[in-house]
């Protein structure tokens, strides 16, 4: 597919073929597609927690309004978005400034400089933090679903669940935001797929506030 058919042809399905799996190499090249992802700092904030297993699945189920597609879904996605991303200590974060003195782009006695930035841009208070690491996610997000699409795989991004609830059930660390579920698999045959949505217009989406 080229990119226009990717991105007109990706819906978000609910009804998956729970007897048709996506293989691991699926998963995996999908996941590596969307890393390249563009990121603040190039600081990549973003980690997913893969389910496949039907127990796990079931729970998952249970705390996002019992919605039958995360259980018929061979994969669901638990996307991360991690708030300390950001922080002096982090292993991204440390990881990240190494990659930039390897590169060139930064040099070893500039870490002080970098850290500053980091916290000045991404972690001033509570809101900067919570929108570093949501819009980065966001990005990943978006590729993940649009990459599985070019690899033949359905997928339908969720926001209706119990957060508390998901973070206590799957142990998540508190420093990690959950913006979404995204179940994938593919669209189960007899089913009716809906139509494509309206979306905005160009006119409707170019703006401004003179």
């Amino acid at each position: 597919m080229d990119f226009k058919e990717v991105i007109l042809s990706r819906r978000s399905v609910n009804f998956f073929d729970p007897e048709k799996d996506v293989p691991e190499n699926l998963i995996r090249e999908m996941t590596e597609m969307a890393a390249n992802s563009p990121s603040s700092y190039n600081l990549q904030p973003w980690q997913l927690i893969i389910l496949r297993d039907a127990e796990e699945k079931k729970k998952l189920q249970q705390l996002a309004f019992n919605q039958p597609k995360v259980s018929e879904a061979p994969v669901v996605f638990i996307v991360l978005a991690d708030r300390e991303g950001w922080k002096a200590g982090h292993p991204f974060a440390e990881k990240n400034f190494k990659e930039k003195c390897k590169e060139g782009s930064a040099a070893p006695d500039n870490y002080e400089i970098y850290i500053a930035s980091c916290q000045k841009l991404y972690g001033e208070d509570v809101q900067k933090q919570q929108a570093f690491a949501c819009k980065n996610a966001g990005f990943f997000a978006m590729s993940l679903m649009l990459a599985a699409k070019s690899l033949g795989v359905d997928t339908h991004p969720m926001d209706g669940f119990d957060h508390e609830g998901v973070r206590k059930a799957f142990r998540i660390p508190d420093n990690y935001w959950i913006p979404l579920l995204l179940a994938a698999g593919y669209f189960k045959s007899g089913q009716t797929l809906s139509p494509p949505k309206w979306r905005k217009t160009f006119e409707e989406i170019s703006v401004r506030f003179d």
